[in-house]
Order: structure tokens, then C-alpha cells, then sequence
């Protein structure tokens, strides 16, 4: 393993589309952190609902404590109870079936208000299903360098706001947009191991202050501008999305080394990817 940086941030979101929760540790099992995007919610036409549609809903938060779930709101109040499972439900989470129960709770009416919809919340059945690309996927990292480059090409001073792109963990000291460079390598974080095996594409939800929900930003005009050229699995990309294929404990400051490239590709990279372009 060669040394390459150092682990800057780690966020999860138990509640998929919710504002992250930023952690000192973690443990990266197959399907990412534990509880990582465990519920979900969905619209009265049972479609998959986050801040893309709410930009509200970012300003809610979420967490599981000895197997109660909590949700914090912006006027500082907190809705919270035992997650209590009903009948089954099935989500298309961009053209993938994911299976659920709704759960039964406050949490729902809540959440309805917070975003001015209907909406309902419900509970993966599989540990990881609720990650955009699935318990393969459970891992996303991005170099903190990229968010100044990005800064640049949008015009504004500073450091973007890594929330913006809700991913599992920041990569301190390389250099921007590293992360292209490591798909098919083992990557070592801490005492876990990941293999990054595609690019991040990104959209409208990267717009939005991860503290209010407003549209102030145009992260993807920039990221099309100076990205145009860029070989890449996912149109707009930024950050890549990785398989746990070694778990252990990570933590903030923990050292980040790289292997050696693996033989056996899992795929073909092509400018014009598809794919899910949100978390």
C-alpha cells in the first residue's frame, strides 16, 4: 500500500434525503455504515421522494439509538419513537426494485409538513438496498481538493460545502479529483478496504445549501464546464462510489493508502454513463 491521504470527514444519513449526520467513526461493513440510508421515503404514489423534489427536507436530521429512531427538526423539535414495521411496499430506486415496510410513527406526518407533500416513511428490507446503486455501492469518497477547484470554476470564494454531494467520506491531501484515478484499486481507509468502481454522477440535489434547502448554487453547470472532457461511468461526475470489499473501523484523520490496480475490471468506462445520479 503507498500512502496517499487521510480521512476528512465521514456522514451518513439514516434517513435517506434528510440532511447527513457527520461522525468522528465508523464501521464500513459490506453495505457501507451500518443503518446508512436505511429508510427511505416515498410520495402518495409510493414514488421515491428526497430534497430533489423537498429541498426542505435537508433541514431535518436523523439517527437510531438503541433501536429508536429520531428525527430532528428545524425548529429544534425531535419526533421520535420504536420503529414499528407494517405491510410490505416495493420502490423503484432508478429502474431497481428495492423492498420495504412502511413504518408506523409520527415520522411521516412530520416530514409531510417539513416538505409540503404526503409522504411515508419506510425501512429497507436488506441492509444497503437503500443506497442509490445498491449494497454494492455502500461506500462513496471524494477528495476535499475538488470542492476548491469547484469553488473556482463556479466564481466563489473558498471551499464548496462538501455536504453538497453527501458522501461517505472525505479524502484530505491529494490532489483534486484524485479518486478517477483509483477505480479497480484497493484503497485502504483506516482498517477497511474499498474498491472504487465508478464514478459519482451528480444532480440538482448539489444545488442546494445542505443547511437550508435553497437553490443557491450551480454546482452542475461548473462540474459540466470543467469536467467536459473527463472519462467517466456517470455523466457529471464527482466522486466515485465503492465496494466494501474488507470491513473495519474508520476515523477521522485515519491514513488513506492505495494498492496496487486489480487485473479483472468490473465494467467498461465511457463518457456517456447512466445511472443514478443522487444519494
Amino acid at each position: 500500500m503507498t500512502p496517499a491521504g487521510s480521512v476528512a470527514w465521514i456522514a451518513a444519513a439514516p434517513v435517506k434525503g434528510l440532511g447527513l449526520s457527520l461522525r468522528r467513526d465508523a464501521v464500513l461493513g459490506r453495505a457501507g455504515i451500518e443503518g446508512d440510508r436505511a429508510f427511505y421515503l416515498v410520495d402518495d404514489e409510493g414514488r421515491l421522494t428526497n430534497a430533489k423534489r423537498a429541498g426542505n427536507l435537508l433541514r431535518a436530521s436523523a439517527e437510531v439509538l438503541d433501536g429508536r429512531l429520531l428525527v430532528r427538526l428545524p425548529d429544534g423539535s425531535v419526533v421520535q419513537g420504536d420503529v414499528e414495521l407494517a405491510e410490505p411496499v416495493e420502490t423503484n430506486f432508478y429502474g431497481r426494485p428495492v423492498r420495504g415496510r412502511v413504518v408506523n410513527g409520527p415520522w411521516g406526518a412530520a416530514l409531510s409538513a417539513l416538505a409540503g407533500l404526503p409522504l411515508t416513511l419506510v425501512r429497507a428490507d436488506e441492509p444497503g438496498s437503500g443506497q442509490d446503486r445498491g449494497t454494492a455501492a455502500g461506500v462513496t469518497l471524494v477528495s476535499t481538493a475538488a470542492l476548491e477547484v469547484l469553488a473556482r470554476a463556479a466564481g466563489v470564494d473558498g471551499r464548496v460545502d462538501g455536504r453538497r454531494f453527501r458522501m461517505t467520506l472525505g479524502v484530505d491531501g491529494v490532489d483534486a479529483h484524485a479518486e478517477d484515478g483509483w477505480l479497480e484499486r484497493d484503497v485502504r481507509v483506516g482498517a477497511a478496504v474499498v474498491v472504487p468502481r465508478g464514478n459519482v454522477g451528480r444532480c440538482r440535489v448539489t444545488t442546494l445549501d445542505p443547511d437550508t434547502g435553497a437553490r443557491d448554487l450551480q454546482t452542475l453547470d461548473a462540474i459540466d464546464d470543467y469536467r467536459a472532457d473527463v472519462e467517466t461511468t456517470e455523466p457529471l461526475p464527482f466522486g466515485v462510489w465503492c465496494e466494501v470489499v474488507e470491513p473495519g473501523r474508520v476515523a477521522v484523520g485515519d491514513p488513506v493508502e492505495l494498492g496496487k490496480p486489480i487485473t479483472s475490471r468490473r465494467g467498461q468506462r465511457h463518457r456517456d454513463g447512466s445511472g443514478p445520479r443522487t444519494r
